[in-house]
Parts: structure tokens; C-alpha cells; sequence
């Protein structure tokens, strides 16, 4: 347990950096500066870091930089989940599916089975509710034959055996319930792996570091004008070829490229609550709530992540957050399928809302496709958005499929195509996170203390076979094996690895992205100001 005294004395520790820590943003600024690179990606969501992973590893020159953190908008709130896409199948989209699921199950099976993990879904079939028990089992059933009954057999389940594992299930007037399998992650660490995989393939990145302008040769886009929004320090980087990959603001940076651009694209915002578990959930509810819309319920981080909201929204980007509004239009949601005593405000540790970027049209948000769009402007800058987690790899492939094929092949012809990519290439720390654990918890410093059980799934989890670098700084500097909270798992060395390893840079780099500290509700002033001495030491 971590007491105010180890708080007190917390910042005389983590001074030393690690091995293999990362270049100083100093030395990335003059490094982005001085060369020329290929492609520079601008926009560091998962499109953009797939691009720029994927771009690495054919061979081209690559450099990625984010006006805020890594996966610090957009790619930080989703649902955190990695799925085929049932409602698809209302529409017929059966090859969408398919493909759906095959990304699905390469990312938690081969590419990185240390970040995600299975979870069982249970669709309630209610009286009176807006599909019947034949429908919804018919469904399943065809879902899990298109994952090839990866994850068993979709089937009907009694409602008694599913409040056996869901004992917050209202089943009042409960008919059925269908039973469907997919999986589950921490989205912030998936993209930061994702980052690391690309900085491993050679590409330079750095986070909050602003677009200010753009470079232009003979009307060409060729680079652009940037700030250290930490230093204050200006630059410039030139580059072949700008790709747009700033998901809700990509419209923003086209009117940098052409102040005459036409809208390109319109966004959904979509808000999500985390609350504490009131009793064990060992599946996941996933409740209709009309034709179109499911409200999800699903166990994640030893908390209860319910959402998600649907609608249109104007405004900037910046600004969306969660609205009272969104507050109880979920838990009225949620309240359909689960009890009342879940559901209680006092419950809720963190909300959160992030924006889904939709080709430009009418119609209603929630029927709309959840498709990329790519769009190339008047200076040849490729803009392109759009698209889900679960294919972020495959929309990554494409994405530079386009750029190897752009006439007068701006990227040149020294490079891999990207079809003679390894097509499962795992991410950094890929391992079984059982064994991980395991590990963890038998080798131990003599006489130094054991790791905490629940410590050490915890890095397991989040970071592969990397949690070994973690305990080497516990075990080198006692006090970073403490935790940052009491009632959390995280400790000190993981402050201090995200400081050198992963371009943590504030305490909200940190509390909400690195660690799970801010859902849990835990980041308190205390915690905060501590954090942010230890990421001020180099």
C-alpha cells in the first residue's frame, strides 16, 4: 500500500533513465528538423499510427507527430472492443463481417494476444422487446460461423443460467438470452504498441507538437510548420508526401492545404460511463435497444463500462465531453437490462465521450457506415479518416496501398509493397500474458517482496513480455515497486517506464492513457502533482 510518506519521498526516485530509453524530445525536434522523410503522417490516432507502422516497415522514411498525446482523442474512447460487427448482418454486409472477424482474430490471437482478451456476450431477448428469440439466435448462430466457430457456437441461453454470470441481470419478463463471442482490450495501449512498433520499424515520432502551417513547393504540399506545444519551440519538417490522418479535425488541416475546401466528412459523438462493479460480471450484455442501436454493458478494468450514445455533433472537436444529458440517457439504457442498484450514480468513476468520423451526408448517425474516407486536395496532401478499431491493421495496408499507387509516384519506388508485408507481424511484448504473470510472481529478488497477484496480471495485460523491463526498475529501486494507489494496481515503474519508454509527458499521458488510474477515479491532486514531478525528471 502506498502511504503518504512514500508519496513525500517518491520524487528522489525514478532518476536514472532506462536502457534503450527513448531520444529526448530536444533530440526528436532537431532529428524531424534535419531530414527528409517520405511520408510525414500528421494525426497520431491508430489510423495514423497503422499507417505510419506500416509505412516503416516497407522501407520508407517516416515521421508522425500529434498536436496532443498518442491516441489522446478519438482512438482513446471507443468501446475498447475488437468485433465482428453483429448489427452488420441486418444489413446483409456478410463479406464485411467475415473480414471483420478475421482482423479480429489475428490481433488477439497472433499480433497481440498479450492486449486483448475473449469476452462472452449476452444478448437479452425481452418481451415485448425490438427482435424475438428465433431472430436472435438464427443471428448468433450465423455470427459465429462467420469467425469459422472460433469462439464457439452462437446459441440461446435460459435466463437463469445467464444470471448465474451476470448477477445484475433484470430478467423480469427476460424470454431468452443469445450468447455470441468477441474480444475485448485498453484501446490507449493497443496505439501505444502500435507506436512502439513503428518507432521499431524506423519511424520518428512526438507527440503534442502542433501544426502551425503548411509547406508548399511549387503549390505542392511538402512538409509543415510545427510547434512544441511543451517548449514553445518552432520547426518544420519536409516530407515527399502529408497524409491527414487527424480524424474530427481532418477537415481543419485541408483548409490549411486549400482555405476553399468543401466539408469532407461529419462526426458522432459517443459518450461512455465507467462505474464501479457492484458483484463479479463474467460476460458481457450487449442489449437492443432499437432495430439499429445496442447499448453495451461490459466488464473491463474491474470496472463496468456502459455506453455508448449516437448522435450528430457540430462544434470543435476539442470541446465534446460528456453532458447530463448523455449521463442518463445511458444508464436509462443501461436500466432496460441490468438492476437499479448498478446503476446508482455514486457508482460512477469516469465518464467519457469521443467523436466517430462519418462520410459527409444525411441521415441518421447510427445507420451510417462506418467506412474510411480518403480525399486528396489541391496540393496533394491525401486526407483520409474513418474506418473502427477492430481493422485498424487492414485499414493501415490500404491506406498505403494508395499512397504506392498515387500517380507520379510521389513516394518514389524504393520500397516494399505492402502486399509482401508480413501479414501477422505481432507487437512489441507479445506473449501469454499467463505465463507473464506466472513469471512475475515466482521470480522475485531474494529478499525483495513478492509482486501483488493482482499487480502482476495487470502487467501482464498491458504490457506482454515488456512488464519484465517494469519489475527489473521495481526490483533496482524498491519504491517504484509501491503502488501509485492504494486501491489500484499500477506502481511507480510504470510512471517511470511511460517517462522514458513511452512518451509520456504529462500527468494526463499517464493517469489516462498509460495507466488505468484515471478511470478508476483514483487520479486525485496527490496522485496528479507526483506523477508530473516524477515525468519532470530526466
Amino acid at each position: 500500500m502506498t502511504s503518504q510518506s512514500t508519496l513525500q519521498t517518491l520524487p528522489a526516485l525514478g532518476t536514472r533513465p532506462a536502457p534503450g530509453s527513448n531520444p529526448t524530445r530536444a533530440e526528436t525536434r532537431e532529428q524531424l528538423a534535419r531530414a527528409s522523410y517520405d511520408l510525414l503522417v500528421i494525426g497520431g490516432g491508430i489510423l495514423g499510427i497503422s499507417t505510419a507502422w506500416h509505412a516503416a516497415q516497407s522501407g520508407l522514411r517516416v515521421a508522425l507527430v500529434d498536436a496532443g498525446d498518442f491516441a489522446g482523442a478519438t482512438s482513446s474512447a471507443s468501446s475498447k472492443l475488437l468485433h465482428g460487427g453483429l448489427r452488420y448482418l441486418q444489413t446483409g454486409a456478410v463479406k464485411l463481417v467475415a473480414e471483420n472477424h478475421f482482423e479480429r482474430r489475428a490481433v488477439s490471437r497472433q499480433v497481440a494476444p498479450h492486449l486483448a482478451n475473449p469476452l462472452t456476450f449476452y444478448l437479452p431477448v425481452y418481451k415485448g422487446g425490438p427482435h424475438g428469440a428465433a431472430k436472435l439466435g438464427a443471428g448468433v448462430f450465423a455470427y459465429s460461423a462467420l469467425s469459422a466457430f472460433g469462439d464457439g457456437v452462437g446459441h440461446l441461453l435460459s435466463p437463469a443460467k445467464a444470471a448465474q454470470d451476470v448477477p445484475e441481470l433484470r430478467t423480469d419478463n427476460l424470454r431468452a438470452v443469445a450468447v455470441y463471442g468477441d474480444d475485448q482490450m485498453n484501446d490507449s495501449r493497443m496505439a501505444l504498441m502500435t507506436v512502439r512498433a513503428a518507432v521499431e520499424a524506423g519511424a520518428v515520432v512526438l507527440n503534442h507538437a502542433e501544426v502551425t502551417g503548411m509547406r508548399f513547393t511549387r503549390g505542392r504540399v511538402t512538409g509543415a510548420e510545427l510547434r512544441d506545444r511543451l517548449s514553445g519551440e518552432e520547426f518544420g519538417v519536409n516530407a515527399r508526401l502529408v497524409l491527414n490522418a487527424t480524424g474530427p479535425w481532418v477537415d481543419h488541416l485541408r483548409r490549411m492545404e486549400n482555405p476553399d475546401a468543401a466539408p469532407s466528412i461529419r462526426l458522432s459523438k459517443g459518450a461512455h460511463l465507467v462505474l464501479k462493479r457492484t458483484s463479479p460480471w463474467r460476460a458481457a450484455l450487449a442489449t437492443p435497444i432499437d432495430k439499429y442501436r445496442i447499448t453495451f454493458a461490459l466488464p473491463w478494468e474491474d470496472m463496468l463500462l456502459l455506453g455508448t450514445t449516437d448522435e450528430e455533433y457540430v462544434g470543435d472537436p476539442a470541446e465534446v465531453a460528456v453532458t447530463e444529458k448523455d449521463i442518463t440517457q445511458i444508464l436509462d439504457e443501461a436500466a432496460l437490462s441490468i438492476r437499479d442498484q448498478q446503476l446508482s450514480r455514486d457508482l460512477i468513476t469516469y465518464a467519457f465521450a469521443g467523436l466517430r468520423v462519418l462520410p459527409g451526408g444525411p441521415g441518421d448517425t447510427s445507420k451510417a457506415k462506418r467506412e474510411t474516407v480518403v480525399t486528396e486536395g489541391r496540393g496533394g496532401m491525401l486526407s483520409v479518416a474513418g474506418g473502427k478499431w477492430t481493422t485498424f491493421r487492414h485499414i493501415g495496408r490500404t491506406v498505403m496501398k494508395k499512397l504506392q499507387a498515387l500517380p507520379g509516384r510521389p513516394l518514389g519506388e524504393d520500397f516494399e509493397p505492402v502486399a509482401s508485408l508480413p501479414r501477422r507481424l505481432p507487437l512489441p511484448g507479445v506473449a501469454n500474458p499467463r505465463a507473464v504473470a506466472h513469471r512475475l510472481l515466482v521470480d522475485r529478488p531474494a529478499p525483495g517482496p513478492r509482486m501483488a497477484p493482482d499487480t502482476a496480471r495487470h502487467l501482464a495485460t498491458h504490457y506482454g513480455s515488456l512488464a519484465f523491463d517494469i519489475a527489473r526498475l521495481a526490483n533496482d529501486d524498491p519504491g517504484l515497486g509501491e503502488r501509485v494507489h492504494p486501491d489500484a494496481p499500477e506502481i511507480w515503474a510504470q510512471v517511470v517506464y511511460a517517462r522514458d519508454n513511452e512518451w509520456a509527458e504529462t500527468a494526463d499521458d499517464v493517469l489516462r492513457r498509460r495507466t488505468t488510474l484515471t478511470i478508476r477515479g483514483l487520479d486525485t491532486d496527490d496522485v496528479r502533482g507526483k506523477v508530473q514531478e516524477l515525468l519532470d525528471k530526466e
